[in-house]
């Protein structure tokens, strides 16, 4: 990676692994859909792993979920990822369109503000004034770009959209084209091949604009479910805050970023907290927070840069404890009174048996006083 490329703050997926993406397509034999840069076991293969060729698992959790997704995507339903917030959705969808269509930048983003011109196009008004509507003062939504160029678009949180917005959706995605009436009667834009949609929606936000079942036909739904396998998740964990410290620079050399039994304990708490049961099948109170594996790879990842920039070097449950706060409380002071319960009734009795436990209670107690 060059000097210039470092410097860049978060890269896209088809930027950040296209050493993989080339390999495969080189040696990718396999039938591939019309407008699809790779065949779909390729994508498979990018997004689930392939020790052969040197590619990396990018998607940690159900596998079955890909094939599912990668199918729809073959069809002419667009894919729909459900799930409480930080499953990977936005993930999930990044990964397949740099995979399909080398390109996962053609995104929209979700929100009141979202207006038709986001999803249709819009115009250059000093071209327009000047030249009339045309081709060049036209400017097209990644909408409009994905269609002209048979590629895979993006649309982040659909459910924060009006109801008006997401009926837009409907024609764009039953009719494949989209009419341009300013151009002259009978101006259009047919989708070409490989042209498609996935959307995301955080159960969270049900009942912020329910999507009409009419717009809900045409999409197939997934639904990206938090990561149950303890050995899983602590292994992506640690995967990914290596990587967020390789990129930046500051990982530490010799060693892992994320050594195993702080990994272990850090999923440990996350995944009691989110359950509500601990692994002894103690019932507790979860907190309202979202705790995910990315709020997981957060608070790990704030950890090692406080233990390096403001510590002795050295990582330890303490600084695990000081940066899970700012995750689990996010200013609701009853998820406070749930996660100091937690704190005293289960990791007070873990700190018995030793490190990483007694260091990460020695902290949370002092928070609280």
């Amino acid at each position: 990676m060059t000097e210039s490329a470092k410097s860049i703050l978060r890269h896209s997926a088809e930027s950040l692994h296209a050493d993989e993406l080339a390999r495969l397509q080189a040696s990718d034999a396999d039938p591939r859909p019309e407008g699809w840069r790779l065949s779909p076991r390729a994508v498979r293969r990018f997004l689930l792993g392939d020790s052969k060729q040197g590619i990396e698992r990018k998607f940690y959790g159900d596998d079955p979920l890909v094939d599912r997704c990668i199918v729809t995507l073959m069809g002419n339903q667009g894919l729909m990822l459900v799930g409480e917030p930080g499953t990977a959705k936005s993930l999930l969808s990044e990964l397949l369109a740099a995979a399909i269509s080398g390109d996962s930048g053609l995104v929209v983003q979700g929100t009141a503000g979202t207006t038709e011109d986001h999803l249709r196009y819009s115009w250059n008004y000093a071209l327009l004034l000047s030249e009339g509507p045309s081709n060049r003062s036209l400017v097209p939504s990644p909408f409009h770009q994905a269609m002209s160029g048979g590629k895979i678009v993006r649309f982040e949180e659909i459910t924060r959209c009006p109801p008006e917005i997401q009926d837009v959706m409907i024609s764009l995605l039953s009719e494949k084209m989209l009419l341009i009436p300013e151009m002259g009667d009978g101006a259009r834009l047919h989708a070409r091949r490989g042209f498609n949609v996935i959307a995301t929606a955080n159960l969270r936000d049900r009942g912020v604009h329910e999507m009409s079942s009419a717009l809900k036909r045409r999409f197939n739904y997934e639904t990206v479910q938090p990561i149950k396998d303890l050995a899983l998740e602590t292994e992506l964990v640690q995967k990914r805050v290596a990587k967020e410290l390789a990129l930046d620079g500051t990982a530490p050399a010799g060693k892992p970023a994320l050594q195993q039994d702080l990994a272990l304990m850090l999923v440990t708490v996350f995944q009691e907290l989110r359950t509500g049961r601990t692994r002894e099948g103690t019932a507790i109170k979860s907190p309202d927070t979202v705790l995910s594996t990315a709020e997981a790879v957060n608070v790990a990842h704030a950890a090692v840069l406080e233990s390096r920039y403001l510590g002795n070097g050295t990582l330890d449950g303490g600084a695990l404890a000081r940066q899970l706060l700012g995750v689990a409380l996010k200013g609701d002071p009853d998820d406070a009174r749930k996660l100091r319960q937690y704190m005293e009734s289960v990791v007070k009795e873990r700190a018995r048996t030793g490190e990483p436990w007694k260091s990460f209670w020695d902290a949370s107690r002092q928070l609280w006083t």
